[in-house]
């Protein structure tokens, strides 16, 4: 897989370094997430690991989802799969109770990245 070069660094550092982002930068990187994850679900593709070390800025300060090594492939509309897989912080409850998951489980990883581009925590 190739990757343009995303110059504007790492949202997890940027993040560490402010402690947090203020309304507007956590909403422009929610949207940008929120347009990165349509694209993936249009195509039947769960990412399975959205948190803000996956996640580049690049020159013009757009993120960019890097690390597809949990992403899968699911098709369309019904599909699950029951593979344990994520980062603790940001495993959504059908992931850890094995029932089963789909494309749902990114927008929780979402509620839980806008809470620590907010809070910091």
């Amino acid at each position: 897989m190739l990757l343009e070069a995303c110059l504007g660094g790492e949202v997890w550092t940027i993040l560490r370094e402010r402690t947090c982002f203020d309304d507007n930068a956590a909403s422009f990187i929610t949207a940008c997430v929120i347009e990165a994850l349509e694209y993936l679900h249009t195509r039947g593709i769960v990412f399975r690991d959205l948190k803000p070390e996956n996640l580049l800025l690049d020159h013009r300060g757009y993120v960019k989802l890097v690390d597809f090594g949990f992403s899968k492939h699911l098709g369309h509309s019904g599909c699950k799969t029951w593979t344990f897989c994520g980062t603790p912080e940001y495993v959504a409850p059908e992931i850890i109770k094995n029932r089963g998951h789909d494309r749902a489980v990114d927008y929780w990883a979402l509620g839980i990245l806008m809470h620590e581009l907010l809070t910091g925590m």
